[in-house]
């Protein structure tokens, strides 16, 4: 028995080793190939405490899903207070953290955005409340820089497009990077910033695309 095995350890701390094992394997296999006992090993654990703490399976790959997906909204929320006055020093940080988390945790990136869409309907629906946290995170730091610039007319409902816009285009992008290897989380964050915050800044100060007249 190894050393992990062995070892009298919180429930906290057990719970999150095991969502650890479980997220590699899930990450490595997929979420119908991979095994508890695979899970339970990498853990160090028998396979019926695996399911005392967790319950089965699928209680595994949400727990994974819902850990993960927090992790992910806290870290652009946490970089983006952080990083600045400006509504685009704001967005500029909470964009170059999303893309560092999932240059960096790709297990976490795997599951969350490879695996999880296809699953069960509990599943699905764990997944669809971890994107509505990340949305409104976005959304709240876009609905600031429409306060902050006094733009009579903008309100929720165009903060909320904008967050839709600009987390399905971050999304899209993570394709783009498993086809292009070494591109760096700044110059990510870079390319969107120049195809979303150039047209966010003049809708801010006024400046709005209409459609051409028909002559």
């Amino acid at each position: 028995m190894s050393d992990k095995r062995r070892r009298r350890l919180p429930r906290n701390v057990r719970e999150q080793e095991i969502i650890d094992a479980a997220l590699h394997v899930f990450s490595k296999r997929g979420y119908h190939a991979a095994v508890v006992d695979e899970i339970a090993e990498l853990a160090g654990i028998s396979k019926p405490m695996v399911y005392l703490y967790l319950g089965s399976k699928e209680g595994l790959f949400v727990a994974c899903l819902r850990r993960e997906s927090q992790r992910l909204a806290a870290t652009f929320k946490e970089a983006a207070q952080a990083g600045g006055a400006t509504p685009e020093q704001r967005l500029w940080a909470g964009l170059n953290a999303f893309f560092a988390f999932v240059t960096e945790h790709r297990d976490a990136w795997l599951v969350l955005h490879r695996q999880a869409p296809d699953q069960s309907e509990v599943i699905s629906a764990e997944l669809a409340e971890a994107r509505r946290s990340i949305m409104a995170v976005v959304a709240g730091l876009v609905g600031q820089g429409i306060s902050e610039g006094g733009r009579p007319g903008l309100g929720e409902q165009d903060a909320d497009f904008v967050a839709h816009a600009l987390v399905g285009a971050a999304d899209s992008l993570t394709e783009w990077m498993e086809r292009h290897p070494g591109q760096s989380p700044e110059r990510m964050t870079i390319g969107l910033m120049n195809m979303m915050w150039v047209g966010m800044r003049n809708v801010l100060t006024g400046e709005v695309w209409t459609p051409p007249r028909e002559t």
